[in-house]
């Protein structure tokens, strides 16, 4: 179906609910929540179906630039008024909308998110909160100024092993923490060749408005829509910024970080188009209640991730040099001894931290987190037990189809009064600055960027073309 089919079969439905004096007006919002969604494909249909199935949530309007992405959400809500175009959305049904989810490639969160936020709407924004510092900066700002409920879309966030996490490391389980190790093998990187040419764009895309506030560029089949976009610098944020933002999370929120202080990444030399497939990020930040001095976080990303050290030896495993290994031009590889199966095994994705009194591994996702001190595991029932009955946490759920919806829930809740998000933009637009710095650092490899918080600025000055961008008119 292309964008003119799509809009003859719709348009009855939309001018029935633009010339029908609409029921939708005499809601009050504390009762219920009308919701506006912008992009509603792969990511946005799973956040439109976790917004909408709270009991107090009518969705009244769906946007997206793909008219296959819309067909499907309008079928699942028919009554919703349709659009390509979110500032035509937003402009026409402004009183009839009282939040709006933005489900966008990340290069469009801010643009939609800020319009919304400017006409006083609450916005659920999906992670990483922006594609650019400046913007991350002006979303917490343009938030507290007008008070706006929000929420980033970082669902585990609201998981239970994340909240034990956070309180155990909290509670001083291994004291002081002055190193975390956080890594993902997935490949949100791009170190192919530039697209040449362009191919005719898809009947259902409108290729202009995909774009966005993005510079200009042919369409290439399969290489910036639907998925691809990821790993494009103009439109993503790598692995660092999908998987990172999950897994930065938890250690970052439970150590009370703020944004780093250095930043420097092991990867690849920039092509100035695709992210590198594999890095490793350095950061240091200031000290916090819950750390040293200071704290050094290492990201390792790609194929292979994370490089085996020291500070991630599991019982059971050790580090030894092997010449085959080494000819592959990787530093160690990995022997494991006999050990208890599935524990001397780092997890595919995950975060360790280092502490005075020990080290803790938290594994992505929907594990308990583990104890290891002297190469050994530490029994931690008694201090899992005793945190959950205080903070009232109830048993671990080993189920997303329960579990997801609540990070989604908390937000409409606090839209109608009756929670608080735990993820809002004041916390996210601090977390996404600090992965935003390690994307910058990845075009200088090898080099550290010191970074002023207070001035938003790198004492490095060629660094500081990157922190915001041009946005195009379309």
């Amino acid at each position: 179906m292309n964008k003119r089919e799509f809009i003859k079969k719709s348009s009855a439905g939309t001018l029935g609910l633009m010339l029908v004096p609409s029921i939708l007006k005499t809601g009050l919002f504390k009762d219920r929540l009308r919701t506006a969604h912008i992009g509603v494909g792969n990511m946005g249909m799973a956040d439109l179906e976790a917004i909408s199935s709270h009991g107090a949530v009518e969705v009244v309007a769906l946007c997206d630039v793909d008219a296959i992405n819309l067909s499907a959400a309008h079928k699942l809500h028919p009554g919703a008024r349709i659009f390509f175009d979110y500032r035509a959305m937003l402009d026409e049904m402004g009183d009839e909308i009282d939040a709006v989810i933005v489900s966008t490639p990340d290069h469009t969160h801010a643009p939609a998110s800020l319009m919304a936020m400017n006409m006083n709407k609450p916005v659920y924004c999906q992670k990483p909160l922006t594609h650019y510092v400046s913007e991350s900066r002006e979303m917490k700002k343009v938030a507290a100024e007008k008070g706006l409920v929000t929420q980033m879309g970082i669902q585990v966030h609201s998981f239970y092993d994340y909240k034990l996490a956070t309180l155990l490391i909290q509670s001083g389980i291994i004291g002081k923490v002055h190193t975390v190790h956080a890594w993902s093998p997935k490949n949100w990187g791009y170190d192919g060749p530039l697209p040449q040419g362009e191919d005719p764009v898809p009947d259902q895309l409108d290729w202009n408005l995909w774009l966005g506030t993005s510079k200009e560029r042919p369409y290439k089949n399969g290489m910036y829509h639907p998925g691809n976009w990821r790993k494009l610098m103009d439109y993503g944020c790598g692995t660092l910024g999908d998987m990172g933002v999950h897994i930065f999370d938890t250690p970052y929120n439970a150590l009370e970080l703020d944004v780093p202080r250095t930043i420097m990444t092991k990867c690849r030399t920039t092509n100035g188009f695709g992210f590198p497939e594999k890095n490793t990020v350095t950061y240091e930040f200031p000290g916090t209640q819950y750390t040293g001095k200071s704290l050094k976080w290492i990201w390792y990303d790609g194929p292979g991730a994370p490089e085996m050290n020291e500070d991630l030896l599991l019982p059971g495993m050790e580090i030894q040099k092997d010449k085959e290994y080494a000819d592959k031009s990787e530093e160690n590889s990995i022997s494991l001894d006999a050990g208890v199966a599935g524990e001397n095994e780092l997890p595919e994705q995950g975060a360790m931290f280092v502490g005075t009194k020990g080290r803790l591994l938290l594994p992505h996702f929907m594990q308990l987190p583990k104890k290891i001190r002297n190469g050994k595991y530490v029994d931690i029932s008694d201090e899992i037990a005793k945190v959950s009955e205080e903070h009232h946490l109830g048993e671990p759920i080993r189920n997303y189809a329960s579990e997801g919806p609540k990070h989604y829930h908390q937000f409409v809740d606090a839209c109608l009064g009756k929670d608080t998000t735990s993820a809002p933009f004041d916390y996210g637009a601090r977390l996404t600055e600090t992965i935003l710095l390690g994307t910058i650092a990845g075009r200088f490899p090898g080099e550290t960027l010191h970074w002023n918080a207070e001035t938003a600025q790198f004492e490095e000055e060629k660094a500081n073309q990157y922190l915001a961008g041009d946005y195009r008119n379309f």
